[in-house]
């Protein structure tokens, strides 16, 4: 099921971040994917945004690989497609 307006509307405001690094990656994701999140993708950011910046910046940059509770299909799919720009 695709995410409704409101709900990406959330998420895109609920992404802003401390690091402007981090920023720049979710602005460009947003802006290229925003149209195509599912539900699930909508949930996969959000596990995603729970982490500190420090641990997000490291996922992005591949510094690290989702571990626990974030290896999952759809955390690894976000990932991908965020690290793809």
């Amino acid at each position: 099921m695709m995410a409704d307006a409101q709900t990406l509307s959330r998420l895109r405001w609920s992404a802003r971040r401390g690091l402007l690094e981090n920023d720049l990656f979710l602005e460009r994701f947003f802006n290229r994917f925003i149209d195509t999140l599912s539900m699930e993708d909508v949930f996969s950011i959000d596990q995603l945004l729970d982490l500190s910046d420090n641990d997000l910046l490291d996922l992005f940059l591949k510094r690290k690989e989702p571990q626990g509770a974030l290896d999952n299909p759809g955390v690894l799919k976000v990932l991908q497609m965020m690290r793809q720009l």
